[in-house]
């Protein structure tokens, strides 16, 4: 079933992205039936499975519990398959059967879910979960920031940097839906949530910064533990008339959650300026703990009135209103040289600041039917904003008010039953992000100090969205594209400056024009020969011209990602299924100043997976990938890893309900997590470690009971 959210059913138009809903329809001797699993497993470097649940289904009614605990990294709600389900691949990472996950991760959660009619009008579901993770990761990482004028000094500054960093994370969740049909004309759902998170992590890095004759070495260490409540209730209703068509919708969403954060902060850095006759050795040792207290209120509705007139058309009118308030407290202490005296207060770096962006929209979409196969909308909008900001002692003050016209059309046009292309204009206002904004001095990293700036702007961003569908039933083929453009006035940038004669960088923001993005994306399948081979095809092509200010100085940098991935499949009765796959992705900067440079990395991957039925009990499993690298900056990042995995199950017992499963997995020992990143005038690249070979067997039972027949 195809589902386009609540609004959109509600409206009877499909005005929104859809998702694939799997509605489960029960025999009725089935509708009354208890199920569930249980894994056990072990294996080589201390390696650990755990799960168990139960469901069960009555009339109507449904309950399930699920616990699990693992340090494989395996999907913990998924009912208890030996190997955790299909782990979860981006569509440049089709042929990687490596594990995607960087660091080792102990986890473990419990959860339960009910749903239940309460009445004959009223049905209500919730589910509650609890998660802890503990997370390690060992790494590296290269920053490249671009800086100066031509070919003068202070051109790059390269930050190399090997760190480990220690977490743990607890969140619990809690999740209700009411749905409730108050007359026959009158609809209501009401769904809170409740969650809360707490964390705590350390973080140790030792540094080699290099600007042209100028280094720096240094150690950094933090400790922080948050705590973050937070509470939302999203509200939908809707009216029908005795005249079809039409209706008053109104939804409502509105969220609190607050964030506490106690950092340590220790940082130590030697520099060395070796452009002088005599070396030039400055120290500097930082030594804060910094306690913030951010609490954020969000409110957001909608009024709609959809309205049927002549030759078909219908005419909706809306009024939309947002709201958002935030309440930051940081205060920042110096530790250094006062363990008589205890931690001092730093105003400088200290702040109490209250922010609020509101904005209302008052618009109206007018949607025509031109024929059975064409359809149009156009519309208009009026949307006044105001943002605001002032420090509890008023000492600073920030207003900005706004008024945006926006336009909005589309396009449907359904060529055939299999062939359809739509089209679609609208634009939209984003706020900058309280980190942007906060005016106050943040060197919790000494060697990049960000500012905040309070007169910031809300952006405003223009999108055409088109996309293309056609399938061919009788052929098995299938055709998706889409291509889509975005333009944003008043972008939120970086402004990145280099202090002079050292490796210390400061960063603040800036509204700016200039910015646009183009992304386009295709899907083809298609079965060869025969059902039993099917081909997939796809890919994206990717464009941004991000802009930066570099000293002060703006900056056109392109930023284009390309991917082309190709998958076939080949079934063999129940006796033998394979597939093979392949990708390659580039992944290319661009910069026109300060200097005209371009910097491209490679990657590809072939990957081979097979699958093969021995008789009515044994299946034997092997999964092989090979991924390249090319173009990174460091020889570290540049490696080709080998991906080995392999496996044997053996079924038994009635109805095949139990399995013993042996595996391998990354059996040359190569799994590493590489990535780039290209912001502003900064290029990131970061290898990580990630979960490697090991051997497990595991067993699994699943339960089922059914009603005794009378």
């Amino acid at each position: 079933m195809i589902f386009y959210g609540d609004e959109a059913t509600a409206k009877g138009i499909k005005s929104a992205e859809s998702e694939k809903v799997l509605n489960i329809v029960l025999k009725d001797d089935k509708k009354k039936i208890t199920f569930g699993q249980a894994t056990l497993g072990g294996g080589s470097v201390d390696r650990y499975l755990g799960s168990a649940g139960l469901n069960r289904f009555n009339d109507g009614k449904e309950y399930s519990v699920i616990a699990s605990v693992n340090n494989t990294n395996t999907n913990l709600f998924s009912f208890g398959s030996p190997n955790g389900g299909e782990r979860e691949r981006e569509m440049g990472e089709l042929a990687d059967f490596a594990d995607p996950t960087d660091g080792v991760n102990k986890i473990g959660s419990v959860g339960g879910s009910f749903s239940s009619p309460l009445s004959k009008t009223v049905t209500a579901s919730g589910k509650y979960s609890f998660t802890q993770r503990n997370n390690y990761i060992q790494g590296n990482s290269l920053l490249q920031s671009i800086y100066g004028y031509g070919k003068a000094a202070n051109n790059l500054i390269s930050n190399f940097e090997d760190y480990k960093i220690k977490s743990i994370d607890r969140i619990h969740k809690m999740d209700w839906d009411f749905d409730m049909k108050l007359s026959p004309k009158d609809q209501l759902k009401i769904s809170p949530k409740l969650s809360w998170t707490n964390s705590t992590s350390n973080t140790l890095k030792d540094r080699r910064i290099q600007n042209n004759r100028l280094s720096s070495t240094g150690n950094y260490g933090a400790a922080n533990s948050t705590e973050s409540p937070a509470a939302a209730l999203d509200l939908f209703y809707v009216r029908s008339f005795t005249k079809p068509g039409r209706k008053v919708l109104y939804t409502l969403h509105t969220d609190f959650n607050s964030l506490d954060k106690d950092e340590e902060v220790r940082d130590f850095n030697r520099a060395i300026d070796s452009s002088l006759n005599v070396p030039k050795i400055t120290e500097t040792y930082l030594n804060q703990m910094v306690r913030s207290s951010n609490e954020n209120k969000n409110i957001q509705s909608r009024l709609s009135l959809v309205e049927p007139v002549d030759l078909g058309g219908t005419l909706e009118i809306n009024y939309d209103f947002d709201y958002t308030k935030i309440d930051a407290r940081r205060s920042t202490f110096d530790n250094n040289n006062n363990f008589n005296n205890g931690p001092i207060l730093v105003d400088s770096l200290s702040l109490k600041y209250d922010y609020s962006f509101a904005s209302n929209k008052v618009g109206m979409i007018y949607r025509q039917d031109l024929s059975e196969k064409v359809k149009v909308n156009f519309g208009f909008a009026v949307q006044p904003s105001e943002l605001t900001g002032s420090s509890t002692d008023k000492l600073i003050k920030t207003s900005y008010s706004n008024v945006n016209l926006v336009p909005s059309a589309g396009l449907k046009w359904k060529f055939t039953k299999e062939e359809d292309l739509s089209m679609d204009y609208y634009g939209r206002n984003n706020q900058p992000s309280f980190y942007q904004i906060q005016p106050v001095v943040d060197n919790t990293n000494t060697q990049n100090i960000v500012i905040g700036n309070k007169d910031l702007k809300s952006e405003f961003a223009h999108s055409i969205v088109s996309k293309y569908r056609k399938s061919i039933t009788r052929r098995g083929q299938y055709l998706e594209a889409s291509l889509a453009f975005n333009l944003v006035n008043d972008k939120i940038v970086a402004n990145r400056t280099i202090e002079p004669n050292s490796t210390i960088q400061k960063t603040t923001y800036r509204n700016t024009e200039g910015y646009y993005d183009i992304k386009s994306y295709y899907l083809f399948t298609a079965s060869l020969l025969s059902d039993n081979l099917q081909m997939s095809l796809n890919g994206n092509a990717d464009y941004y011209n991000n802009i930066s200010y570099v000293n002060d100085k703006k900056s056109f940098g392109g930023h284009f990602l390309f991917t082309q991935a190709l998958q076939f499949r080949y079934t063999w009765s129940d006796i033998f299924e394979a597939e093979l796959n392949g990708n390659y992705s580039l992944n290319r900067a661009t910069f026109d100043w300060p200097v005209q440079d371009n910097i491209t990395a490679h990657s590809g991957i072939v990957g081979l997976g097979s699958k093969a039925y021995l008789g009515k009990h044994f299946t034997m499993g092997l999964e092989l990938s090979q991924k390249f690298n090319a173009g990174y900056s460091s020889s570290w990042n540049n490696i080709n890893p080998t991906i080995i995995n392999a496996y044997m199950e053996y079924t038994f017992g009635r109805n095949n309900l139990g399995m013993l499963r042996f595996q391998g997995f990354d059996l040359m020992n190569q799994n590493t997590g590489i990535s780039r990143a290209v912001v502003g005038n900064d290029i990131l690249d970061v290898r990580n470690n990630r979960l490697a070979r090991y051997f497990m067997l595991s067993l699994n039972i699943r339960l089922q009971k059914y009603p005794k027949k009378s």
